[in-house]
């Protein structure tokens, strides 16, 4: 298992234990110390303003290269005092410093500000059927370091969360307090109770309190969702669609299949954050058996033809299901994502894509909807999930 440091552009290697299979306590830990969710002077009272976290926004998406209080005003539409008392506060707890000054139009040119990212981390974990990813990443979502683990999902909750604990408390050694831990994987589950339902191939897992279970281990706040809704997340804030307010659909295809959804530029989860469920869409009513217990779900016909070696059949099948998704959503864009998907990639983007253009050519459409992978490789999701925790400093509602 494999550790790698980003920080000064070095990996170093350390052994590691399987997670969920008797996975001993980190010798580190984040308890105490994370349990205070906030870093390098992080105060909470400021993020907790709506105002604050505007500003915030700005300076993040401004960059290296900043913002004026000026433009900040502007675009927030606060008072200039205003905006100089947040930003002030800002200064104070490390997470905004100078980046120069700017000509102006008249008078003396502006001082603009920037994000520091490394006022504040956050934690993303993955928790794949057969594997662990977790990243630590700054303000801005990039990863400073990141760790792989073997995980036995069906080993039991209790021995899961005591390694991915443990996990987590090495990846943090030595290392500030963190604003908090993303924790995705497959559903079903409750995003907002942090508790999970019927995950299929593991029924043992339903009704398990993670989010709480996984905080009271580590001493921290923590979020739990979905891994294709983290990895959605995760694309819209790092601009993988060009429109801000459009919508577009990921679909996640490794060791299982599902989707996420995002609507008018926000995760859409549903009433009861169930959406997404898109493996487990019934195409062929007497196909064979799905973990789920349906016949001919779009997953088990996916993974049984990639099994088979039929990679452009499972292409075929993911694409007929994405047919439907666009014709009931309407949706922009379509992206690809997951292990099986980054091992065929031309075959699953030609496949999909010739499905999508039939339609489109049936339904006198110009063009089918753009079909792509998604960016972001195999740490796609842990990164998203690192987002969910990140987004409530900058006041999005998706987290």
């Amino acid at each position: 298992m494999a550790y790698v440091n980003r920080t000064g552009g070095e990996s170093n290697v350390a052994g590691g234990a399987v997670v969920g299979a008797g996975a001993p306590r980190g010798a580190g830990g984040v308890r105490g110390a994370a349990g205070v969710p906030g870093a390098a002077g992080v105060n909470l009272l400021a993020l907790r303003s709506h105002n604050a976290a505007l500003v915030l926004d700005l300076l993040r998406t401004a960059g290296p290269d900043g913002i004026s209080r000026l433009e900040i005003a502007e675009r927030t539409r606060l008072t200039p005092q205003a905006v100089s008392k947040i930003t002030a506060r800002l200064r104070a707890d490390g997470l905004a410093a100078e980046a120069g000054r700017r000509a102006s139009t008249g008078g003396k040119p502006r001082t603009v500000l920037r994000l520091v990212p490394e006022a504040g981390h956050a934690v993303g974990l993955h928790l794949d059927r057969d594997e662990l990813t977790a990243v630590l990443c700054d303000l801005t979502g990039a990863v400073v370091a990141e760790r792989r683990a073997a995980l036995g999902l069906g080993a039991g909750a209790e021995a899961v969360v005591e390694g991915a604990a443990a996990e987590v408390e090495t990846l943090l050694a030595g290392r500030p307090p963190v604003l908090g831990i993303g924790v995705a994987l497959p559903g079903p589950l409750d995003h907002g109770r942090g508790v999970l339902h019927r995950v299929t191939g593991f029924p043992e897992w339903d009704g398990f309190p993670l989010r709480d279970s996984l905080a009271r281990r580590l001493g921290a706040p923590v979020v739990v969702d979905k891994d294709t809704n983290a990895a959605a997340l995760g694309l819209a804030v790092g601009g993988a669609v060009e429109a801000v307010h459009g919508s577009f659909a990921y679909l996640h295809l490794g060791t299982g299949l599902g989707a996420g959804l995002v609507i008018g530029g926000a995760v859409h989860r549903g009433a009861r954050t169930g959406a997404g469920e898109f493996g487990h869409q019934v195409i062929q009513l007497d196909g064979p058996v799905c973990g789920c217990g349906n016949r001919g779900c779009i997953e088990v016909l996916c993974l049984g033809a990639v099994e088979r070696g039929a990679v452009d059949e499972a292409a075929r099948v993911l694409g007929e299901g994405a047919s439907n998704l666009v014709g009931l959503l309407d949706i922009d864009v379509l992206l690809l994502g997951g292990r099986t998907v980054a091992r065929h990639r031309e075959a699953f983007v030609h496949g999909v894509s010739a499905v999508l253009a039939a339609r489109a050519g049936r339904e006198g459409a110009r063009a089918g909807v753009p079909v792509r992978v998604a960016p972001g490789g195999e740490r796609g999701v842990a990164e998203g999930a690192a987002q969910l925790v990140l987004g409530a400093v900058f006041g999005r509602g998706d987290g």
